[in-house]
């Protein structure tokens, strides 16, 4: 049986169904990572988007139930070249096929991803379809499909409710601090739960509040320090967002990761832009500015903070990356507060920028906290 996977300017790729059966709808992007396909799957930052993958055999260590970075699959489509039927992993308890088609994520297998990639390089992300039915008349279709940058997908993968997270994981929010160092405020607009494990390996217990959350209410809390999350979609459709952390800026210290970092820009009065096929893999190289250092990191992100907008906002540019020269990190001394554009958090890896944490923790108790 044939599947399609068809991209909105009529360029059509015949391969094999993968996951489940129907048809998939979203932005199509490319990740380069070799490894990480799982937490790629859960991580909410892909809402809207069916991401094709450049290495060519995929699932060949399986998935299991620990690799997990939300609590369920996140793209709308997955496309692979090759897709592992017989993993070989200790900690596997299934296949790619059997994850995909148990959560009802439509894919496709045996196209040319590499072709794909190219193409996508070349003409820039488009909207796309993952299909078993005639591509013409899904070329039609794909018309009257609503831009993925017209679309609020933070609104859809935030946590409805308040929830803890510390040692042991996922905790109720009304239970004590024990022998927390230090209590942090996240504001989950697509959190990736590596992003908890990391604070609560240094001590913190971890407030996950919905992203539609006031500053009254975070400060009702009484954070130690405020983190702002990664998530999907452009940062310009999120005003509340950018008010909250407005109302945050000075009074407590702040981190912001990926999402976060252009949250910060857009409340202290700074803009955005959409990049022609974005930053999606684990080997883009990151210049400290200050430091002179470069770091390889993780990163997934459409959008980019516009270095010429943060004239006059405080904000200084800390860092950038050597592929495009794109900010890739900011802060604002005098109101405590940075950023960065890329997953310190990146499991499983690199770790390279994983101190950044402990830069938040040692920002925290400079402050008093």
């Amino acid at each position: 049986m044939a599947r399609y996977f068809v991209l909105s300017d009529g360029t059509v790729y015949r391969g094999e169904p993968l996951g489940a059966d129907g048809e998939a709808f979203g932005e199509a992007v490319f990740n380069t990572g070799m490894t990480g396909y799982q937490e790629i799957l859960t991580d909410p930052s892909y809402a809207g988007q069916i991401v094709t993958l450049t290495y060519p055999l995929i699932g060949n260590y399986g998935v299991n139930a620990e690799d997990f970075e939300s609590d369920r699959i996140q793209p709308a489509g997955f496309v692979v070249r090759e897709a592992c039927e017989i993993p070989s992993n200790w900690r596997s308890t299934g296949t790619l096929h059997e994850l995909l088609a148990e959560r009802g994520v439509v894919g496709i297998k045996g196209v040319d991803t590499r072709a794909i990639t190219k193409r996508l390089r070349t003409a820039g992300v488009s909207m796309a379809m993952i299909t078993d039915a005639n591509p013409e008349s899904a070329i039609e279709r794909l018309r009257s499909v609503p831009a993925y940058g017209d679309q609020d997908f933070v609104s859809r993968v935030s946590t409805s409710a308040p929830y803890a997270w510390g040692y042991e994981g996922r905790e109720q929010i009304d239970q004590p601090m024990g022998d927390y160092k230090h209590r942090i405020v996240v504001i989950d607009c697509g959190l990736k739960f590596n992003i908890l494990r990391r604070l609560a390996a240094l001590g913190c217990r971890s407030l996950v509040l919905p992203s539609a959350v006031s500053a009254e209410e975070v400060l009702g809390w009484r954070p130690d320090g405020v983190m702002l999350s990664p998530g999907p979609g452009d940062p310009s459709l999120l005003p509340g967002v950018a008010k909250t952390v407005n109302g945050l800026v000075g009074k407590v210290p702040l981190f912001g990761i990926c999402l976060g970092n252009q949250m910060l820009a857009h409340a202290m009065g700074g803009s955005t832009k959409k990049l022609k096929f974005g930053h999606r893999g684990s080997n883009h190289p990151v210049k400290d500015l200050i430091s002179g250092k470069t770091t390889i990191t993780s990163q997934n992100h459409g959008y980019a903070v516009d270095a010429d907008s943060l004239v006059g906002t405080g904000l200084e540019v800390t860092q950038i990356n050597l592929n495009d020269g794109t900010v890739e990190g900011m802060r604002h001394e005098s109101l405590g507060a940075f950023s960065i554009q890329y997953h310190p958090e990146a499991a499983p890896g690199p770790w390279d920028s994983r101190p950044y944490f402990e830069m938040f923790v040692h920002r925290i108790e400079a402050a008093g906290g």
